[in-house]
């Protein structure tokens, strides 16, 4: 068999198979779509007139708990990668072990956090460590994919905007290793917005960039620092991300126009981030914190090319119109637009109380101190990763309650499961009512998304992270609760006493209804006014948060995940319930800002 030559950047232009090749690339994460929806997403892709598929690889997916690996179902990596082969796309992988992504703790798992002196993104041994064993298992995957071996990736790129971190001069040439040692021979790539160009790189790895204006001669930058070899941006930021009670960001599809047709006029290879954004389904949002913590919200449909839903938008038909420009062959026929419905209201039929459910969780844990999420000795000691944790002591007295900033992330304070406030980044002190005897003082904290992109990454323990003080006297003597709702959490509720009606006499607590669909279900829109705060799950899958701060006003709830006949739907509600729940058919983002026109600042 004769040797393939891949993808190769000997030149001032990409060449593959030989032949000069531009990347038209978009990202698609496997992760962020339901299977069932993966081939119509890249169906669509390739209607656009892009030849390559780029997605990266979430390692804590891949491995929830230590040495125990997923790539089944959602998560088969290797059936996405070999879908994109058939339908006639190239594959750029991005398998990090950082991948940024706006994904819950830029994709690193939390039981890392175990160890008190870990330094993500190092070489320390520690974090050495777990990543050699997750890429003998990662690779073991992926080889059978790359090109050498006839299959469609053809570049792999090494770990993800290291030079807006670089604080380990050895680590990238670790992770470089970690590839070639293990028989990765593709291409390898490094990807950085133009500040982190200087100090992302490594030896014999070519350098691309990320950026969404062309006003800062980050491509020139560029060629400058790598003289005959050919440009790429590998992510063009086609729109940008939301967190919760700020506007959702609109980028006009003109503009983006504008900046891309100049990017191919210019010669240089493109990737667009994100070609379709899809969600960041159940509790894998992410968060930024520059001085301000702030959680990102479950859509992430990014006012992307292709919508939340797959829908083709006015961003699509431009860029459409641009691509076909560079094939010689009219591009294949876009396809079908998928139904939606908005199903009829459904009532609230039944309820149980937050306290109610805490028999369906694991055996509780007792400590005198407060223990972080990740300390805690669930999930097989790895830890808990998501969710909810419940920490309850005992008090005589009244008085203020300060959490010396050790709540992570919003926290409902109840005494005698009456809730007395909340304590987050901005509230310390809450002052708590005078009572007879003693009482029960509970904390319900949400980690609320582990921060994904800068400085504050080694700092993401969840939960109560240190003492919180009454009347100036640390709390002690600790009941702890996880309450992560996993799946099989959300099935043991259905054997609670609930009891009937919406109207729970104490919140937090899950409301259930039922959605009966009459023939083959359609994607929808779940909308939830007149509720506050919460997680909604339907036929077990967690969809997300909801909260009515905004923007983010409704919940994507994919065809494929109802079906034909009765739908159990459950809400975990904190703050205030309605009657029932509503549909739509088609989303509601909210108040919107143009991203093009904040600084520059804000989105790197």
């Amino acid at each position: 068999m004769n040797q393939l030559e891949g993808l190769r950047a000997n030149s001032s232009q990409f060449t593959l198979e030989g032949e000069p090749f531009r990347i038209l690339g978009g990202s698609v994460h496997y992760f962020r779509v339901p299977r069932a929806y993966w081939e119509d997403r890249l169906l669509k892709m390739k209607a656009c007139g892009l030849n390559t598929l780029t997605t990266y690889v979430p390692w804590n997916l891949h491995e929830p708990e230590r040495g125990r690996f997923n790539f089944q179902d959602q998560l088969d990596l290797k059936a996405y990668v070999s879908l994109a082969a058939e339908l006639g796309l190239w594959v750029i992988l991005r398998p990090g072990p950082y991948i940024c992504a706006e994904w819950d703790l830029g994709g690193l798992p939390s039981w890392l956090l175990q160890d008190e002196n870990m330094q993500l993104r190092t070489t320390y041994p520690g974090f050495v460590n777990a990543v050699n064993l997750y890429f003998d298992k990662l690779v073991s995957v992926i080889k059978p994919l790359m090109f050498e071996e006839r299959g469609p990736i053809i570049a792999v790129q090494v770990e993800n905007e290291y030079g807006s971190n670089a604080k380990d001069e050895n680590y990238m040439e670790f992770i470089k290793n970690c590839l070639q040692s293990r028989g990765i021979n593709e291409l390898l790539l490094t990807s950085d917005n133009w500040e982190g160009l200087r100090c992302g790189g490594v030896e014999g790895v070519l350098k691309t960039v990320n950026l969404q204006r062309l006003s800062y001669g980050a491509i020139q930058y560029l060629a400058d620092m790598q003289p005959q070899k050919p440009l790429m941006v590998m992510e063009y930021w086609s729109g940008w991300f939301d967190v919760w009670g700020e506007h959702h960001h609109v980028f006009h599809a003109e503009d983006m126009l504008d900046v891309i047709s100049e990017i191919l006029d210019r010669g240089v290879s493109i990737n667009l981030y994100m070609f379709h954004g899809g969600s960041s389904f159940g509790f894998m949002n992410g968060a930024t914190d520059f001085g301000t913590y702030k959680p990102q919200v479950t859509s992430y449909d990014y006012d992307a090319p292709l919508s939340e839903a797959g829908d083709f938008t006015s961003k699509y038909q431009l860029l459409r119109s641009l691509f076909s420009q560079y094939h010689s062959q009219p591009l294949p026929v876009m396809p079908s637009v998928r139904e939606r419905t908005a199903y009829q209201p459904v009532v609230i039929q039944q309820h149980l109380s937050l306290w109610d459910s805490l028999q369906f969780t694991d055996k509780p844990y007792s400590s005198e101190r407060p223990v972080n999420m990740e300390k805690l000795p669930v999930n097989n000691n790895n830890g808990q990763s998501y969710g909810y944790t419940l920490y309850e002591t005992t008090i005589t007295s009244g008085g203020t309650l300060n959490s010396r900033n050790n709540i992570r992330d919003r926290a409902l304070v109840f005494v005698d499961k009456q809730c007395v406030g909340s304590l987050d980044y901005k509230t310390h002190e809450l002052a708590l009512p005078d009572g007879k005897g003693q009482r029960r003082l509970s904390f319900l904290v949400e980690n609320c998304g582990r921060v994904n992109y800068g400085k504050a990454l080694d700092e993401q323990r969840k939960g109560i992270v240190g003492d919180l003080l009454l009347n100036h006297v640390p709390l002690r003597g600790f009941t702890i609760f996880c309450v992560d709702m996993k799946p099989s959490f959300i099935k043991r509720l259905g054997s609670g006493q609930w009891k009937p009606g919406c109207v729970c006499p104490s919140l937090p607590g899950f409301f259930q209804a039922r959605l009966d669909v009459a023939g083959s279900p359609s994607d929808t829109f779940i909308r939830l006014p007149g509720w506050g705060k919460g997680v909604v799950f339907v036929n077990g899958q967690n969809l997300g948060r909801h909260w009515f701060i905004g923007p983010q006003l409704y919940l994507y709830l994919p065809g494929p995940w109802l079906r034909s006949g009765e739908n159990q739907i459950v809400i975990f509600e904190e703050q205030q319930a309605d009657s029932k729940i509503q549909f739509a058919d088609n989303p509601d983002h909210g108040r919107t800002i143009d991203v093009y026109k904040l600084p520059f600042c804000t989105i790197l």
